[in-house]
């Protein structure tokens, strides 16, 4: 953290997109790059967040700015290493592994989980199979193939986006859902946090899960803001 050395905040035409100025100075990536935005609507969005600091300026609560420093500095040199990263997600996916007990969680991961698996195959021609327990389940050749395609199609401000959310869910099918707009941020935290959900109805949630659903939540939605702002 740092004290707020500035006074003003601005959105200014930059490169091929927009950048957010500093009483007129550009702000620049951790790493020194251009911080360039690809829509006016981001710039902005990153711009209120600078404006929002009192006198220490918090990186955590700026997380539109966070998300975009990480597409510029991280993904857009790296998107090889960001696709190898998100891809194996596929053969893994959370929404592919059922409980075999009791007959309630089942019943609800079936009703919540298969729908979106049902998607991912009309949707990139790529079933998956499903199994119960934690034995791994083999994934078809091609539907794998298929699901990294669907990775290496996105833009850098949206693989960011999706690396993201795969990583934060442990599923690809919820990381790719959301991006298309099959669901939404709240919709990708319950379905990734069926199982918990479940559990905390039972026994009941201690501080330590409520703050860690609470970030997973507000991380999901720094993600899907980021694409919907991209996008203009």
């Amino acid at each position: 953290m740092m004290k707020r050395f500035y006074k003003t905040v601005g959105v200014v035409p930059a490169g091929d997109g927009f950048g957010v100025v500093l009483d007129g100075k550009p702000i620049k990536s951790p790493a020194k790059a251009d911080l360039v935005l690809p829509s006016r609507a981001l710039a902005e969005a990153v711009a209120a967040e600078w404006e929002a600091q009192a006198d220490t300026v918090v990186p955590s609560a700026m997380p539109l700015m966070q998300l975009a420093a990480t597409a510029i500095d991280k993904v857009a040199p790296n998107r090889a290493l960001i696709i190898d990263t998100i891809a194996p997600y596929g053969g893994t996916d959370l929404l592919c592994y059922r409980a075999e007990a009791p007959a309630a969680l089942v019943e609800r991961q079936a009703a919540a989980w298969q729908p979106l698996l049902d998607w991912a195959m009309t949707a990139h021609d790529a079933p998956l199979a499903v199994t119960s327990g934690i034995l791994h389940q083999a994934q078809p050749d091609a539907s794998l193939a298929a699901l990294r395609a669907a990775v290496a199609a996105q833009d850098d401000w949206r693989l960011t986006a999706l690396h993201q959310a795969t990583a934060l869910t442990g599923s690809l099918v919820l990381g790719l859902a959301l991006l298309a707009g099959r669901i939404d941020a709240d919709e990708a935290f319950e379905l990734a946090e069926l199982d918990a959900s479940f559990q905390i109805e039972r026994w009941g949630e201690d501080a330590e899960a409520t703050a860690r659903r609470a970030a997973l939540r507000a991380e999901l939605q720094a993600a899907a803001r980021l694409v919907a702002l991209a996008a203009g």
